[in-house]
């Protein structure tokens, strides 16, 4: 026993036979972990920091994962959470989640070199609510209250401009002044399946209303929920690797125990499992990480099951990705 009172490593990896590891069939998603918008945005504070020498500023985490924002502090990065806390002679930049265009603005008032790491999926949605907004619409975007990303969208245009709607209870109670000219935008990483619900909500009650162009949930939210989709069905338990305040991560979670796993689990690497969690009838663990959870924790958490149990790891392909985002001229150059 350890000292909370918890079995050992070996106690609860044993089979019932001589103690033997007990066999454990690994599903792996993929795709899982980076996604295009991190990987740029975590290398727009790498080369900054390479260009322009220690210490870097950046406005809020990066991206929401302590492993990847600790190790950039290690390489000079200091994360701050508002322009008042950067001095006026080192550059700044802005995460990847989007800042209201307050942010940049106030920056240029000071003279300060910043560098905007915002994905650019998530810029497609800045451009999406002035487009709206020049067209005279009301817009409303589906998203949660307090996410960065949600705060970076609807300070693009001035207070009142846009309507959060968190739920299906939401559009109920949301009034238009005019009904006709309406327009919806989502925040990035939703469910794919809670805003279709709330989406079909909304065109029942706007049937005029407008829409995207392409889907606001990003490539990257969609295939890593369906892979998840497609093994939690086989999964007794399915082992999430991301932050807690990441949205796409914690809506890995949902999803599994949604599309059929017995239970699902958010961790922030393989020190965070608890192995009580694997009782003897968890025979096949699901193992995904969110877009901003680095490949090596994947890693770490495969051994950390190795090490207790005899695993045969299957990795489940719902897609591959190519995508690729260019880095901001001034460090491309």
């Amino acid at each position: 026993m350890t000292a909370d009172g918890a079995p050992s490593a070996p106690t609860d990896a044993a089979s019932e036979a001589g103690g033997a590891k007990r066999a454990l069939r690994v599903l792996l998603a993929a795709p899982r972990g980076f996604c295009a918008g991190v990987d740029r945005a975590i290398q727009i504070v790498e080369q900054a920091i390479a260009k322009f020498g220690a210490p870097v500023y950046v406005r809020h985490e990066i991206v929401h994962n302590r492993h990847v924002v600790e190790r950039l502090e290690r390489l000079g990065a200091v994360f701050v959470e508002e322009l008042d806390e950067c001095p006026p002679d080192r550059p700044v930049i802005f995460s990847a989640h989007g800042v209201p265009k307050s942010v940049p603005a106030d920056a240029q008032r000071r003279n300060m070199l910043y560098v905007d790491a915002t994905c650019p999926l998530v810029s497609k949605v800045h451009v999406e609510a002035e487009r709206h907004a020049e067209a005279g619409r009301e817009i409303v975007l589906i998203g949660h209250a307090g996410h960065p990303e949600v705060i970076g969208t609807m300070g693009q245009l001035p207070p009142g401009a846009i309507t959060l709607i968190e739920t299906v209870e939401d559009v109920a109670a949301y009034t238009p002044r005019d009904a006709s000219k309406v327009a919806f935008l989502t925040q990035t990483t939703l469910s794919v399946d809670d805003t279709a619900e709330i989406v079909a909500a909304l065109k029942a009650r706007f049937p005029a209303m407008a829409a995207p162009h392409k889907e606001d949930i990003c490539y990257a939210t969609t295939n890593r929920q369906d892979a998840v989709k497609a093994l939690a069905a086989e999964s007794d338990l399915v082992l999430v690797i991301g932050a807690p305040n990441s949205s796409n991560s914690v809506r890995l979670v949902e999803v599994a125990k949604r599309a059929g796993a017995r239970d699902a689990r958010l961790v922030g690497a393989a020190e965070d499992v608890d192995w009580r969690w694997f009782g003897a009838d968890v025979r096949a663990v699901g193992v995904t990480a969110g877009a901003s959870a680095p490949e090596d924790l994947v890693e770490g958490l495969l051994s950390a099951l190795a090490a207790r149990f005899a695993t045969r790891v299957e990795e489940v392909v719902v897609t591959r990705e190519d995508v690729v985002f260019k880095l901001p001229r001034v460090l491309a150059e």
